[in-house]
């Protein structure tokens, strides 16, 4: 397995407390799988940094080395990272002392190549060639001229940057046509300074017709202050900000430069790739993310036995590269970047961001517009089958009613009139044997009892079935006759209760909340193994409101028996026939609660259908 780990992270010189964090764990462990059978060779490289990995430049060169030597399975590699924090040492003394303690640590561990990034680190190495003088040098990340043009000997490898601010600033004036002041900003960190010479030299190169006004050795809230209140036709140029002239210390992209972008009242242009999407609209810049690539390919090229000298050092190229964003804040013409300009965090537009999708979205469309045009010509067969279910629905109850009226009818007319002849013959029979044995008599008496108890239920069960007291007195009656009568016969106690009903209801919805009533008590004797019941009619925002509740065990109401579920079924049914609202509340051992609320009227074909059968049945409706 390649491992690759940062071993130790120590600080040569003093840094600032906040700005400098510990090396994420991301970059510190990269593990990568590699051929079955192999042993890769344990190699050490050595990373001296210009600035920490808190800052962007740094953190990417130094990701791309591990992520391109972690790639390569030949290798299991031990990485030791120093950081010099060059800029951000305004003593020369102390800057020396720390660089000397540096190559003391390091002067008797054996590396197999050493990374300098940065102009102070190249200058270091360069200076003390006595340091670990046989093992290979990658530089990456400076100019020669904030090197201090010095001169490497053979075992140095790398690239150079070469800045061309002079084209950053021809770029500025094809977006801003009416240019006419350039403000060029940098801090005091000698790194700073070393930045800005180079920056005025090469735009000393380039007669621009422009006044240049240089902002630096300010302190950095007069600094923003001065940006606030820009004059028209401005723009910036952001070269380096480690520290204002008051010593306070800054992240240069990541702190400086958000804060010089928010205040500007121009548009702020940068010398490097990571200033963008900071702030800062872009320019001519110079590519850390190929300093990195060519670093990382140095590095592998040295372990694979290559020599210094066999390698030749490069000038990494600039590339024109710009923040889509800050072009929309300022309103500035995308058409008018020059050739070959990239454009970075750019938001997708509509067909960018859905194409990867356009062909899955074409067929769920197709698919869609079939299934629409199935749905659209069953449509009518589909309302059909609606109103058929509802017909059938509304037939199924008018059957019930009218099995129900029969029934009565029967029960009243025909076996309620026999067990009444009965008894009176019985009656009579016993007076006609008046010397008859006391025992007989006895037994004719209990029979004369039983068939009027008979008699007396039959009754009972024929009003049930159909209640005249509902239609002759109302709905109110009819339910208040019904609890009467069921507390009666079911020995539970039933509470009725009804306040501001209409006068009048329609028969339809009366003999609804009627049966419901009926099949919801029942429910309670069957399976609620309540004492207690209450029912009540009221009307509530114009509409009747039917509440009946129990004391019972009650039940799961997403779990309800096939048997109890009929019933349930059967109320919401009619409820939905009279185009009312049905609700039911239950837990077990918490007792249960029906709600229905219904109109005082319906006009609909159900409604007229089952009100004709109900005319009919009253006819023959049982006192």
């Amino acid at each position: 397995m390649n491992l690759v780990r940062i071993l130790r992270r120590t600080t040569a010189a003093p840094r600032s407390k906040a700005r400098h964090s510990a090396t994420p764990f991301w970059l510190i462990f990269l593990l990568i799988g590699v051929a079955s059978g192999q042993t890769p060779a344990q190699k050490d490289v050595l990373i001296i940094n210009e600035v920490g990995l808190a800052h962007p430049a740094s953190a990417l060169v130094m990701e791309q080395v591990m992520a391109s030597v972690s790639a390569d399975p030949r290798y299991q590699t031990e990485f030791y990272v120093e950081s010099l924090d060059s800029p951000l040492v305004s003593n020369e003394a102390l800057r020396r002392e720390s660089e000397a303690r540096l190559l003391e640590k390091y002067a008797a561990r054996k590396v197999d190549v050493i990374v300098a990034m940065g102009p102070a680190p190249i200058r270091l190495l360069a200076q003390h060639s006595n340091f670990q003088p046989e093992v290979p040098i990658v530089f990456c990340g400076g100019t020669r001229e904030q090197a201090g043009d010095v001169t490497l000997s053979s075992r140095f490898t790398g690239s150079w940057l070469k800045p061309d601010v002079g084209k950053t600033v021809e770029a500025a004036m094809l977006l801003m046509p009416d240019l006419r002041h350039l403000f060029v900003i940098s801090g005091s960190s000698q790194f700073d300074k070393t930045a800005l010479k180079t920056v005025k030299s090469n735009l000393e190169e380039h007669p621009f017709p422009l006044e240049i006004t240089y902002l630096t050795d300010l302190d950095m809230s007069s600094l923003l202050e001065r940006l606030r209140h820009l004059p028209p036709q401005s723009a910036v140029l952001f070269v380096s900000f480690f520290r204002d002239a008051s010593g306070r210390q800054f992240v240069n992209a990541t702190t400086a430069l958000p804060l010089v972008s928010k205040a500007a009242s121009a548009p702020v242009f940068g010398v490097s790739d990571r200033y963008l999407e900071h702030g800062s609209v872009g320019g001519y810049v110079l590519s850390y993310a190929d300093q990195g690539k060519i670093a990382a390919q140095r590095v592998t090229d040295l372990f694979a036995g290559k020599r210094p000298a066999e390698i030749p050092i490069l000038t990494s190229p600039s590339v024109y590269m710009f923040d889509w964003k800050e072009l929309k804040r300022w309103k500035l013409s995308e058409s008018k970047l020059p050739a070959g300009s990239i454009v970075i965090a750019r938001e997708p537009t509509v067909w960018q961001k859905a194409r990867w999708i356009l062909l899955p979205a074409l067929a769920v469309i197709l698919a869609l517009s079939v299934v629409a045009a199935y749905l659209l010509y069953n449509q009518k067969q589909l309302r059909a089958a609606r109103k058929e279910q509802i017909r059938l629905s509304g037939m199924l109850i008018r059957a019930q009613e009218e099995e129900r009226r029969r029934l009565a009818g029967e029960l009243h007319d025909d076996f309620s009139q026999r067990l009444a002849l009965l008894s009176l013959e019985l009656e009579t029979a016993t007076e006609s044997l008046p010397d008859a044995p006391q025992e007989f008599n006895e037994q004719m008496n209990e029979l004369i009892n039983s068939a009027s108890e008979i008699g007396a239920d039959l009754h009972t069960l024929s009003h049930r079935l159909h209640s005249s007291t509902l239609e002759r007195l109302g709905l109110a009656a009819g339910v208040a006759s019904f609890c009467k009568e069921f507390a009666a016969h079911e020995g539970t106690q039933v509470a009725f209760r009804q306040d501001d009903l209409p006068r009048t209801v329609s028969p339809v919805v009366a003999l609804c909340l009627f049966r419901i009533v009926q099949e919801a008590l029942r429910n309670v004797k069957k399976h609620s193994g309540a004492s207690n019941a209450q029912v009540s009619l009221e009307t509530e925002n114009g509409e009747l409101h039917l509440s009946i509740s129990d004391d019972g065990r009650g039940f799961d109401v997403q779990n309800v028996s096939t048997h109890q579920g009929l019933g349930l079924w059967s109320m919401q049914e009619r409820v939905q026939l009279i185009r009312g609202r049905f609700e039911i509340t239950s837990k077990e051992q918490k007792g249960t609660r029906i709600d229905v609320w219904a109109p005082v009227d319906v006009e609909t074909e159900s409604s007229h259908e089952i009100l004709r059968e109900g005319a009919h049945a009253s006819a023959a409706a049982p006192d």
